[in-house]
């Protein structure tokens, strides 16, 4: 449990930090909102590409073994994140950690679930999400104090020592663990293709606010990113040891959860990141006040995490995988809700109560909805369980941050021109004032506009990034109703474990 809790720690810190930062590391890096995108992106599109590969090398080679080469790729790449001199270089770093993760996060909830019993697995899982919440809930507090003070570098730091403490206690104290049963070679064809398909997809989004969808820059690889995805399934059906076994998803239980996971992580990664730069560049939050804001929901993970864990053992998993996303998906329709505010001092009655009612649901739902998909399959099908659903939640915030940052983009721009149709500028300056909106709430008027102009763009930008806030915003609650909608009819109310069920 400390080992995992620690390793996963790493990760989740490294998440809940960097959103808060993105606004200093976009100020001083020169970043584009593209090159934002990319900065989470990078990591995650590594993380879910390869993700497949390390949960079936821990079934193979060994879990604890494969576990800790994660965490030293991880520290590695974190470590290289830290003295990145450029947005490219940073990328390029954040890469690494993501294949660092894709080795360690499938091995932590393996090695857990496989040292549980699994009428515990529940509270087990739910001790782990309250324990790590509980050491990352500093992660957005640390993050906005270093980002203020210009240090936001020294977030990457902190996994470092995290990662260390963790390899020792696995090198002393963890046996080995791995799937006696699991035979056959690797299926690096299945891994070459999913993560080259999944790379094409989200560069094709993230160049469609700045080139249209019709260039062939952002039509061609989304075209070319569908085409091998849909070979990946292909070369899956007919490969002998696939990397993804597509039969699984005819167990209702697994494939209900791994929809409603989808559904509810691309909501809740879009809410928090369009919070966090509404928060700092439009609200006037300073990054701190920013990461404070995020605690209610630290809290209630900490408080319910693990009660809902032991809750689900008792009762059955489909009404908190029912009920949370449904709350889930209405906080963030009261935080879609919030216009210009006044800022920190008007906290408590515009973000706050949303804030409470996210961290209420997605309490309610963590817990439960993990211990679901890890019991809907054999134990020796653990690493492969955990990695296909830790893989959903990643693609599900790839996904989420490509298209409706991209979405936002151009929400953005279109408010930005028709409100430029009521001034009086040159096509020139029209054009630099809207080829702003590429940078969100980070978009500044261009220095050749005539000085009384400034302050009515700078109400423009203003205005319509809030505009496109609430809109993504509303779309984030839909997702997350819809999630809700998918435990409801796709997860079985009955407190049988889902793996006894028939395929």
């Amino acid at each position: 449990m400390a080992a995992t809790i620690l390793a996963s720690s790493m990760a989740f810190i490294d998440g809940t930090a960097l959103n808060v930062v993105l606004p200093s590391l976009q100020e001083q890096l020169h970043a584009t909102a593209a090159g934002l995108f990319w900065v989470l992106n990078a990591y995650l599109l590594m993380l879910a590409a390869l993700i497949l590969v390390g949960g079936a090398l821990g079934d193979r080679l060994g879990r604890k073994r494969v576990f800790m080469a994660g965490i030293l790729v991880f520290i590695a790449g974190s470590a290289a994140c830290g003295v990145a001199g450029t947005v490219e270089q940073l990328v390029i770093f954040r890469a690494i950690q993501g294949g660092g993760g894709a080795l360690m996060i499938p091995g932590s909830l393996a090695l857990l679930s496989s040292s549980i019993h699994e009428k515990e697995q529940g509270k087990a899982i739910g001790t782990w999400s309250a324990a790590t919440t509980f050491v990352t809930m500093g992660g957005p507090v640390l993050g906005g104090a270093l980002a203020d003070a210009g240090l936001w570098r020294y977030i990457f730091f902190i996994n470092i020592p995290l990662g260390l403490v963790s390899l020792l206690i696995l090198r002393k104290h963890v046996p080995e663990q791995r799937d006696e049963a699991a035979t056959g070679s690797i299926d690096y064809m299945g891994g070459i293709l999913t993560a080259a398909g999944l790379a094409l997809v989200t560069f094709g989004f993230l160049r469609m606010p700045e080139i249209g969808f019709a260039h062939w820059q952002s039509a061609g690889t989304l075209a070319a990113g569908v085409l091998l995805l849909g070979l990946f399934i292909v070369v899956e059906q007919r490969a002998a040891n696939p990397m993804l076994p597509l039969h699984l998803f005819r167990n209702r239980t697994f494939s209900g959860a791994n929809l409603l996971t989808f559904f509810l992580y691309a909501a809740l990664g879009t809410g928090m990141l369009f919070l966090s730069l509404n928060m700092v560049q439009i609200q006037g939050y300073s990054q701190l006040q920013s990461g404070l804001t995020f605690l209610p929901f630290t809290v209630l993970m900490i408080l319910l995490a693990r009660p809902a864990g032991s809750w689900a053992d008792k009762t059955g998993a489909k009404p908190f995988l029912v009920v949370g996303p449904l709350l889930a998906g209405t906080g963030l329709l009261l935080l879609s809700m919030v216009g210009e505010t006044k800022g920190p001092s008007a906290y408590w009655t515009t973000f706050f109560p949303g804030i409470v009612v996210l961290g209420l649901g997605m309490s309610l739902t963590v817990a439960p909805l993990t211990a679901t998909v890890m019991r809907s399959l054999s134990t020796q099908l653990s690493g492969t369980a955990s990695g296909v659903n830790n893989a959903v939640t990643r693609i599900a915030s790839v996904f989420a941050t490509a298209i409706f940052g991209a979405l936002a983009v151009m929400l953005f721009a279109g408010d930005v021109k028709s409100g430029l149709k009521e001034m009086t500028l040159t096509e020139a300056q029209q054009a630099g004032i809207v080829s702003e909106t590429v940078n969100l709430g980070n978009a500044r008027p261009p220095d050749d506009l005539p000085a009384g102009s400034v302050p009515a763009v700078q109400s423009l930008y203003k205005e319509g990034f809030t505009a496109a806030y609430s809109n993504i915003l509303l779309i984030a609650a839909v997702l997350g109703w819809l999630s809700g909608l998918m435990a409801w009819w796709l997860i079985p109310g009955s407190r049988k474990l889902p793996h006894q069920e028939r395929e």
